[in-house]
This record gives structure tokens, sequence and C-alpha cells, in this order.
């Protein structure tokens, strides 16, 4: 059965450099197809992700994940299991399962991830902060930005472990 939004879709064009940027901790995203483009069948970003950031263990309770590599290198763990994929890798990530993503390079990452079905978007906007272009660093990661992203995970169907606490 066809998804009932399906049909309020549309042909979309996105022209290179164009989508909304959105900073997500430490890396930046930009949209270019939202769950309203598609009529919820997917979402479609941009990811750069900045060099040696810490990765970010989180499970997705709503959206497969799918990594396509375009520049440099991204470090997956997944079941129990941390690999590397290079440019033009594809990485499948499933919901309902653990897992996390980092650009473990000295350079910039960037991967187009696909979010089955759409709707991802919402988070990222509630959740992160007006970005920039590609070339520019992030923000520094404030421990408001992380309390934000936690706070709403829950809404959009993700987990995020909390961080181990430091030592006393």
């Amino acid at each position: 059965m066809p998804d009932k939004d399906a049909a309020t879709a549309t042909a979309t064009q996105v022209a290179p450099g164009e989508g909304k940027p959105l900073w997500f901790l430490t890396e930046l995203y930009m949209t270019k197809l939202t769950s309203e483009h598609t009529g919820g069948a997917f979402t479609l970003v941009e990811v750069t992700g900045t060099p040696q950031a810490p990765p970010v263990p989180h499970m997705h309770h709503n959206e497969d994940e799918t990594y396509y590599v375009l520049e440099g290198e991204w470090e997956f763990l997944s079941d129990g299991r941390t690999f590397t994929a290079g440019p033009g890798s594809v990485v499948y990530l499933p919901k309902h399962r653990l897992h996390s993503h980092r650009n473990p390079g000295d350079g910039p990452a960037k991967a187009l991830v696909l979010y089955t079905p759409g709707g991802v978007e919402k988070f990222v906007e509630e959740a992160g902060r007006p970005g920039a272009q590609p070339s520019s660093l992030p923000p520094p990661v404030e421990e408001e930005d992380i309390q934000r992203v936690v706070g709403v995970a829950g809404k959009y169907g993700f987990e995020a472990p909390p961080p181990p606490s430091a030592p006393e």
C-alpha cells in the first residue's frame, strides 16, 4: 500500500551547495531532502564530520541509516565491531541497534546519509544549532548542547546513553 503522503510529494531539485546547514554536535548536517519533500519516505543529508571528533553512541528506533562515503574516512561501531569505510563505501546501520560513527582522520570526512523513513531532520533542527559552510569549524560542543540532544532524543525515537561520569 503506497504511503498516503507520497501523493503530495513533487519533483525536487537541490543545487550544489544548497540545503539547510545545522551543526549537530561535531558534525555539519546539510539537509538536502526532507520528509516533506519525499512524502515521508526518506530524509537525505550531506554530513561533514570534524576530524578526530569523539564517537557518540546512539540508537534510532524509527529509522535505518545508510552512509555513502564521499570523502575521507568514517569509523563505525555497530554490533560490537569497529570498522572504517572510505570513499565509495556504503554502510547500512539498522534501527534498534546501538552504534556510533566518527571521522578518525586529520581532515574533514563527508558522506551522504539516507534515513528511512524520513523525519530525522526534525530532531536535528530541534537539537542542533544554525550551521555554516563546510569549510568552517564547528563551534565547541558545550554541556548545554549535549543536554539539549539528550533532552529531546526520546521525542524523536532516539536513545543517547549519557557519557560516563568523570572520576571525582
